[in-house]
């Protein structure tokens, strides 16, 4: 199968092998002349990034560079790259990297020339429709890893560092202009990385499956991108060299992304708040937290993952797939518990308050309450 295409849904996608190549030609396209390649400390050092940075520098692109992004990027590592773009004279975005560069690189150019503070722009009650977009820098987004699918989104998760809270701040044109999905960019990640991102993925479809919001055509890519994930991620955790693999579970990032316009739940309400006060990777706690999700969510989802089970031809229905779940998180060396992973003595009614105040809750089909939500923690801790 040629795994190659020009797609323009939600935005305009370069997808195949060799595709990075054409990033100067879409920097002139989107009216760049001088980017900033914001990408994670990670990544910093890497062939990968070496490369496209000397793709540009190849052509009299002048590319800057801001690598001062935690996991769990925070305010700080906003402004700090802010002040980076201002200085540099820079003139649009290269967001590069898994959902921290992602997600940093787009709240930049965000931020590059608005007057308010970036809190003014959460996604809450229309709020992020304040900032004035034509202040907003124009960006390119290149995903290494496969699984936030933030390059398809129009949304970043923002730490605040003084509250400890995750917070999702959005706009329309926080949706990059461009992406550019190439498979090789993705081989050198490690197997933790692979599994942990590729789990992130299958969250999002998922939870926007199980949303009672109405959104058909959410839900048809909810189900396609795990039977994606279902059919590739163990492959790709085998060999990370497997390029179709690795291709599949670039599309299954971005088709969970894009279905979770239909609404997110239980699992990321859990995983926001531990992963803003324990610093845990985002893509394994939604994994551990799955199980116990999956079972309070139980009287509300049974029948359609009955449906799902038959698609991604799972036999037993809704309970064989939550063993498939199980199954799955074991093979890729997932921990079952969240103290496996750092969360020590938490303050769980904290955390369950934080969950509550959390925009994912809207999307959970069972109404989630201080007492289910605790019992949660419990469950998963």
């Amino acid at each position: 199968m040629n795994l190659l295409g020009n797609w323009n849904y939600p935005t305009s996608i370069r997808f195949g092998i060799g595709r990075i190549n054409e990033l100067p030609e879409i920097c002139q396209q989107v009216g760049i002349k001088k980017p900033l390649l914001v990408t994670d400390k990670g990544l910093s050092d890497l062939p990968i990034t070496q490369k496209t940075l000397e793709i540009m520098k190849a052509n009299n692109l002048n590319p800057g560079f801001f690598s001062e992004v935690d996991p769990n990027p925070t305010e700080e590592n906003l402004y700090a790259g802010v002040r980076q773009y201002i200085t540099g004279g820079h003139d649009g975005v290269v967001a590069f990297g898994g959902g921290s560069g992602l997600d940093l690189g787009k709240v930049v150019a965000l931020m590059s020339r608005q007057k308010k503070s970036i809190w003014d722009f959460e996604d809450f009650d229309e709020w992020g429709n304040q900032a004035d977009p034509s202040k907003i820098a124009p960006i390119i987004a290149i995903p290494t890893t496969a699984g936030t699918g933030s390059e398809v989104g129009r949304a970043s998760i923002i730490t605040n560092s003084k509250t400890k809270t995750k917070k999702i701040i959005a706009h329309p044109k926080l949706l990059p202009s461009v992406v550019i999905c190439d498979p090789e960019l993705t081989v050198s990640m490690p197997k933790v990385i692979t599994s942990g991102t590729g789990l992130d993925a299958f969250a999002h479809c998922v939870e926007a499956f199980s949303s009672p919001h109405y959104h058909p055509m959410a839900q048809g890519i909810a189900l396609e991108g795990m039977r994606l994930v279902k059919n590739y991620l163990p492959l790709a955790y085998k060999d990370g060299s497997d390029l179709s693999a690795r291709a599949n579970m670039m599309c299954a990032a971005a088709m969970g992304a894009t279905s979770f316009q239909k609404g997110l739940g239980a699992i990321h309400a859990l995983s926001h708040p531990i992963g803003a006060v324990h610093n845990t990777h985002h893509g394994t706690t939604n994994a551990i937290c799955m199980p116990a999700v999956l079972q309070l969510n139980a009287p509300a989802i049974k029948s359609r993952f009955d449906l799902v089970a038959n698609y991604l031809e799972i036999k037993g229905g809704f309970e064989g797939f939550c063993s498939f779940v199980q199954d799955l998180n074991d093979h890729l060396e997932i921990p079952r518990k969240l103290s496996d992973i750092g969360v020590i003595n938490p303050n769980i009614p904290e955390l369950a308050s934080m969950a509550l105040l959390d925009p994912s809750c809207n999307g959970n089909p069972i109404t989630l309450t201080k007492e289910n939500t605790i019992e949660l923690f419990e469950a998963c801790i």
